[in-house]
């Protein structure tokens, strides 16, 4: 799959099938730290990634 990752910016190929918490595991990212997202919907970590899905990857930003 196509996963593009905002900080620092890049684009990455990974191997799927993959569920999203052995995505950012494999990228050796935070799940509780970043959010998956395809297309225009949210993935969860249970969810299951194909082969063919293009993903971003963003960190969670939160402010007040």
């Amino acid at each position: 799959m196509n996963v593009q990752l905002s900080h620092p910016t890049r684009e990455v190929e990974i191997k799927g099938p993959k569920k999203g918490r052995e995505l950012l595991r494999d990228l050796n990212l935070i799940p509780e730290a970043h959010l998956i997202i395809r297309g225009d919907e949210l993935v969860t970590e249970d969810e299951i990634l194909a082969d063919t899905d293009r993903v971003e990857i963003r960190p969670v930003i939160s402010g007040g």
